[in-house]
């Protein structure tokens, strides 16, 4: 699902209108209707802005998280905070290096 989908979708759940929301986030109404349609491209402030909004988590709206909410700092571990804190520093091609390794390592402990 496309961030502009879930946008969509949030304004519609919180019962607002797009005047209400990009009043709200101070925008003009064409330019959040473009945000809406797909049209523009959402920047990170707008995004920001629209998690706040919502209480939903920025990963939420990119769509790299079904999960509204998120995970707070709160909620992790230190061993899980260390492990994300590491895997955001790889570049994309050892993060799926690392993913491969896990999968291995995990289909490994279930033998």
């Amino acid at each position: 699902m496309h961030n502009y989908q879930r946008i969509r979708d949030l304004r519609e759940d919180a019962d607002m209108t797009q005047k209400e929301v990009a009043e709200k986030l101070y925008l003009h109404l064409t330019q959040y209707r473009r945000y809406e349609c797909g049209e523009s491209e959402l920047p990170m402030n707008i995004a920001i802005s629209i998690a706040n909004l919502y209480h939903v988590s920025l990963d939420y709206i990119a769509g790299l998280s079904n999960s509204k909410r998120g995970l707070t700092e709160s909620e992790l571990n230190p061993v899980e905070t260390q492990l994300l804190i590491e895997f955001h520093t790889l570049s994309p091609i050892n993060q799926g290096r690392l993913l491969e390794r896990l999968t291995v390592l995990s289909e490994q402990s279930c033998i």
